[in-house]
């Protein structure tokens, strides 16, 4: 009897652990809220389109995201074959159950929605919902 026991706490144990993991590259587990590691200074550490990498494209991109949903860019980037130079207010908020950010800047070119890869306090990587494009974000 005890064997059945160890052995259904160990599915009831690697059950729960599973299911703590949100996004696709982690972390598996993090004590702090959704909320509290998006709130931060961030910067891109790397940038791909469609598997190419594009981070020599993203000279600077500041982005400062606060816990009431308040968010800031200052952005000197390429898209496109297009220099962008940007600063901008707007908000940020959860969709999809917390799966996805979405941004609304007052420059409407900083919008976007974007899919949540990994999501921990000193790292961030979001990909463009409905595209190609992922950002690897570093707390500055």
């Amino acid at each position: 009897m005890k064997t059945n026991q160890k052995l259904l706490l160990m599915l009831v144990v690697l059950f729960s652990l599973t299911s703590c993991k949100k996004y696709e590259d982690g972390p598996f587990i993090d004590f702090h809220s959704k909320t509290e590691r998006v709130a931060n200074s961030w910067k891109i550490s790397q940038a791909t389109d469609n598997g190419n990498n594009i981070t020599s494209d993203y000279n600077k991109y500041d982005l400062n995201l606060l816990k009431n949903g308040t968010a800031s860019l200052v952005a000197n980037y390429k898209f496109l074959g297009v220099d962008y130079e940007l600063t901008t207010d707007g908000t940020w908020t959860f969709l999809d159950d917390n799966e996805k950010l979405s941004f609304d800047f007052d420059n409407n070119d900083a919008d976007g929605i974007y899919k949540i890869l990994r999501l921990k306090e000193d790292e961030m990587w979001l990909k463009k919902d409905a595209g190609t494009l992922e950002l690897h974000f570093v707390n500055q």
